[in-house]
């Protein structure tokens, strides 16, 4: 049984405390950590743990702790990240890995020196709508795959620290890390350009703290095997949540996600059609997350290669610090 510390237990870290409660095989939730009271009463409240910190220094002294899943803001990864690798905790981090490549590549050598698994939460590879594309992919169905084009809108208003994009890189971190990695896992090569605009159209209160916020981002992409990408990302665009890929070949092109949450179409007596939206990620990607963790279980306990690798949440980070250059310089950026 692997022994689990969440570190982080706010909603996106209650949706991994109740996988790892409920639905992973192989391993207990054994200990929360949360420098928020509030939370922490909250999970508390819910979850039945053996032991609860507020600071996560003490929760890695525990020796009963075999591993950590961290869900903290971005900025914190590094520090806690190097600190569960030194204590010999396997470590399955949220995505964005670290705010800079430096910090990822501090995180990776810490997990090779202390010889620990390390895997990043791109969960959308686990989903069983993204594998299935990319299995046919591989296998030529669509003919040789030239552009994809990926977009993530985001319904709910930006926490207070993600206003600041020297904390959160922004939209671009905060919501397209995800679109970042899946078009380099489809595309399977580097990006080598990349120019982004955007702008703050839904949050105009910040705009004099935070003049430099965007909630919303276009950003167009070249790889070093000579294709194409696109990438659209938004928050607090309130309708509901939006996750949609196309991947266009030479002779086919697969498209994944709809906006609509349920197969239910309801036509009223005021002749209008009615379809209920995605609310949420957390309803849409619900079998991926359990996938994800059940994944980081069975590496770990059976030794076996990460599937999403520090490398994947580096070179995602990559392009998320030339996406936040692109915008602010308004020039394309090339990765040397």
């Amino acid at each position: 049984m692997l022994n689990i510390c969440l570190i982080g237990v706010g909603r996106a870290g209650m949706i991994h405390a109740r996988n790892f409660t409920s639905h992973v095989n192989g391993a207990k939730l054994l200990a929360i950590c949360d420098p928020s009271d509030d939370n922490l009463a909250a999970a508390k409240q819910e979850l039945n743990v053996k032991y609860v910190y507020k600071d996560y220094r003490e929760a890695l002294d525990n020796k009963e702790i075999d591993a950590v899943v961290i869900v903290t803001p971005t900025i914190f990864h590094k520090d806690i990240a190097i600190a569960a690798a030194n204590a010999k905790k396997h470590i399955l981090c949220e995505k964005p890995l670290a705010m800079n490549v430096q910090e990822c590549d501090e995180i990776i050598e810490a997990a090779n020196i202390n010889n620990i698994k390390l895997q990043v939460g791109f969960m959308r590879r686990f989903d069983e709508s993204f594998q299935e594309a990319k299995n046919r992919v591989d296998d030529g169905e669509i003919g040789e795959v030239v552009m994809v084009k990926s977009l993530t809108h985001g319904p709910s208003h930006p926490k207070p620290w993600m206003f600041d994009i020297k904390k959160s890189n922004g939209p671009i971190g905060e919501v397209n890390s995800h679109d970042l990695d899946t078009v380099r896992w489809f595309l399977e090569s580097e990006v080598v350009s990349m120019y982004a605009i955007g702008g703050n159209y839904r949050s105009p209160e910040v705009k004099d703290k935070y003049p430099d916020y965007y909630d919303t981002v276009s950003m167009n992409l070249s790889f070093a095997n000579g294709k194409i990408a696109a990438i659209a990302g938004a928050q607090y665009v309130q309708y509901g949540y939006d996750a949609r890929v196309e991947i266009l070949g030479t002779h086919g092109n697969i498209m994944i996600g709809q906006q609509h949450k349920q197969a239910l179409i309801v036509a009223g007596k005021h002749g209008k059609i009615e379809r209920p939206a995605m609310n949420s990620w957390t309803y849409l990607f619900r079998q991926a997350y359990v996938n994800e963790a059940q994944s980081f279980v069975n590496c770990v306990v059976n030794n076996l290669p990460i599937l999403v690798t520090g490398y994947d949440g580096k070179k995602a980070v990559e392009l998320v610090n030339m996406g936040v250059k692109s915008y602010l310089s308004k020039q394309i950026v090339y990765l040397k």
